[in-house]
């Protein structure tokens, strides 16, 4: 629809900007953090930095935090590092991992931002993949609620807004380079009991936040890629959904219904899969009702069919940030992703497509009616700071501008969208392509083999972004 009116924001909207403890925090062996999976991964990703350093959050949080406030920061979501809580299996937490997520949530709440806290963002401790076999093994769920438990006891004073698993749906889909997947060989059936186990875990959570945190809300948080027909051919069409069903809406359904799919159900049925249901499951999902979705959006897809004789490939990402060097997948009688012409791309082959955010947020409005939360939403790029020590990110301006407009127009819509937090608020480790491929509103002055001096130097998008949100969204700039 057109309207005549410029879009428009909610009073109390949550204006803010996104990070993930292991991509941002650093200080990996310091007061009582255990090892996680992701420390290992990140230290083979070479020649990208490891996170043993990262942005170095950890010790700069009140500097970070004072540049928050001085941007008009409503809101800032952050995830809480579990080995950090729990370095071993004795049962007993960390304090000084307890201090750090008190401290840094008590600089959040005197500046007068809201923390939005991610419960489990990949940093998988060590211990708990060597006794439980990961998320492949029950054992999983339980020591998964004490940790969460834990965080709702100590911080859920002062923490309302809850975040179950970081995009659970991308790391079943991509397990194999998010390193959610152990054993190549049965990964095609293990999957399913892997994200079943999972589940698990994200009821265990909504549970026990309602619980015990008094007013908590809690959601879980897709990773969202808007899908569309490459063209008006209806096997295209079949083509689209079914990327839909096995990249989002199983995983989506679930959250919202608390149950499987038919579709999902009549796939197990065709491949002969035990997802590893047992009895009792269901009555610990029917309980496990959500509050609100976050959004995980930064792009979108077009899908094609891919005929039953076709070849597979595997989805190869582009790693160092050279046009076309992306290979999309292509999964034989289901569908195959192909690039879109009515679109531009990133360096790293992303579409550059601002109408997806209004597409996903009508979407996901309409099917489940649940208010939502933009927990992710961003531009990488190549940055340095330039001979005058500025970072005139001029892109990233653009591409937020046109992003938060379409949040505007889906609000319009009638979605119930109540904050927005892009992705990132300082430069940090790209999940693939370490501190190469910058986010950052905050530029750090490091990169991924010299450490430099760590400093916070504020890009233009900073200050352009501090104006927008300061006027709810209002003033748009040049």
């Amino acid at each position: 629809m057109h309207y005549k009116e410029q879009p428009t924001f909610p009073k109390n909207f949550f204006w803010g900007a996104s990070s993930a403890a292991w991509q941002v925090e650093g200080a990996t062996n310091e007061d009582g953090r255990g090892v996680s999976l992701i420390d290992l991964n990140s230290q083979k990703k070479t020649p990208f930095a490891d996170n043993s350093v990262a942005a170095d959050h950890y010790h700069h949080y009140k500097e970070d935090v004072a540049l928050m406030k001085e941007a008009g920061f409503t809101s800032y979501r952050f995830s809480i590092a579990w080995p950090r809580i729990y370095p071993d299996n004795s049962g007993v937490p960390n304090k000084k991992g307890i201090e750090f997520y008190n401290n840094l949530i008590n600089e959040l709440v005197n500046s007068g931002i809201e923390p939005i806290v991610t419960l489990y963002h990949y940093d998988l401790p060590l211990w708990v993949d060597e006794e439980f076999d990961g998320w492949y093994g029950r054992g999983i769920v339980e020591v998964f609620e004490q940790y969460v438990r834990t965080c709702f006891t100590e911080f859920g004073d002062r923490v309302k807004y809850w975040l179950s698993i970081n995009e659970q749906n991308m790391q079943i889909v991509y397990g194999h380079w998010l390193g959610t997947c152990k054993y190549p060989e049965t990964w095609f059936k293990d999957q399913w009991k892997v994200n079943h186990i999972m589940n698990l875990c994200h009821a265990k959570a909504v549970v026990a936040c309602h619980e015990l945190v008094a007013g908590g809300k809690i959601g879980p948080v897709p990773g969202m890629v808007p899908i569309y027909s490459n063209t008006g051919n209806p096997m295209d069409q079949i083509a689209r959904l079914n990327a839909e069903e096995f990249t989002e809406k199983i995983w989506n359904d679930f959250y919202v219904h608390r149950k499987y799919s038919n579709f999902v159900k009549r796939y197990w049925e065709e491949n002969d899969i035990d997802p590893g249901i047992q009895d009792g499951d269901q009555e610990l999902f029917d309980q496990a009702k959500i509050d609100f979705i976050g959004v995980n959006c930064y792009r979108s897809n077009t899908a094609a069919e891919a005929k039953v004789d076709e070849a597979e490939q595997a989805y190869e990402l582009n790693k160092f940030g050279i046009k076309g060097q992306l290979k999309f997948p292509v999964i034989p009688g289901q569908y195959k992703l192909v690039y879109n012409d009515y679109v531009e791309y990133t360096d790293w082959d992303w579409e550059i497509d601002p109408v997806s955010m209004r597409y996903v947020l009508r979407d996901l409005w309409n099917l489940y009616h649940l208010p939502m939360i933009i927990t992710e939403n961003g531009y990488g790029a190549h940055e340095d700071v330039d001979e005058n020590g500025d970072v005139n990110d001029t892109e990233r301006i653009d591409f937020l501008r046109n992003q938060i407009y379409q949040v505007g127009l889906a609000i319009q819509d009638g979605a119930e969208v109540i904050g927005y937090n892009p992705w990132s608020f300082t430069d940090l480790l790209s999940t693939g392509n370490g501190m190469a491929k910058r986010y950052g509103l905050v530029f750090i002055n490091r990169t991924d083999d010299d450490l430099r001096d760590l400093s916070r130097i504020k890009k233009a998008s900073f200050y352009w972004y501090s104006n927008l949100i300061k006027s709810n969204g209002q003033n748009w700039g040049n």
